[in-house]
């Protein structure tokens, strides 16, 4: 008998009824496990309640009961849990978008949305689990091996001695941003605009988060870093 591959488990967190029960629909007529919440201190409870298997993907709404979504994320990667999160907000301002990020969302969409840009970034998003059945385009150095660990785009993951660390959509663009400038540095501007979309001369310490995390995969020790190396003033630079 066939084996099939385990639907993809969505967590929708959104007190508009009809907006939530609409998203649902049309993930599971896509094939997706979904499971909706109307507040933020129940989804922060069943995110970090460890069921087994996990969540793949939290669809966040910014205004919620109880707890914003922008504390929904902070709690929830200050636990240690980076599953992909994808924040909705109503208001289409840089600021309610950069803190999103600042706080652990790998990626936003504005409200009201097409449901073809809203499936589009859930694939995006889950495609660093599993490519869903396509394969990933062909790309040089889709392997790079760095001290002891090897960073595999291909999968997603960065694989230690000990340890392999499943990687978000947002920290595969970052480490590959600066991997493709081996030896160069790599301006804060330049990283806000190709991995982000954001204008190069946003204020945000997005970056530094982001960095902070790859560091901690990465590097045998991450206060004294050689491999993601900051450059004062300017931005950050990968050597081997």
């Amino acid at each position: 008998m066939m084996e099939t591959t385990p639907a993809h488990r969505v967590l929708v967190v959104e007190d508009e009824a009809n907006l939530a029960d609409g998203v649902k629909f049309n993930l599971e007529q896509e094939g997706y496990e979904v499971e909706v919440l109307s507040d933020g201190r129940s989804a922060v409870e069943r995110i970090a309640s460890g069921e087994d298997p996990p969540f793949d993907l939290v669809i966040l709404d910014l205004m919620l009961p109880e707890m914003s979504g922008y504390e929904v994320a902070r709690r929830t990667r200050a636990s240690g849990n980076y599953v992909a999160i994808l924040m909705l907000t109503a208001k289409d301002d840089p600021a309610d978008i950069i803190r999103g990020l600042e706080e652990g969302a790998d990626d936003y969409l504005t409200k009201p949305f097409r449901l073809d840009e809203l499936l589009a970034r859930v694939r995006v998003l889950l495609r660093r689990r599993r490519w869903d059945g396509v394969e990933p385009r062909p790309e040089a150095n889709a392997e790079i091996h760095v001290g002891e660990s090897v960073i595999r785009f291909d999968r997603f993951s960065i694989e230690t001695r000990n340890e392999t660390f499943t990687l978000t959509t947002r920290e595969v663009g970052l480490l590959r941003a600066l991997v493709d400038r081996e030896g160069e540095t790599v301006t804060r501007g330049q990283l806000l605009e190709e991995v982000w979309g954001l204008r190069p001369d946003t204020k945000t310490r997005v970056i530094d988060s982001f960095i902070v995390r790859l560091r901690k995969y990465l590097e045998r020790d991450p206060s004294a870093p050689e491999y993601i190396v900051s450059v004062r003033g300017r931005g950050y630079r990968f050597e081997r």
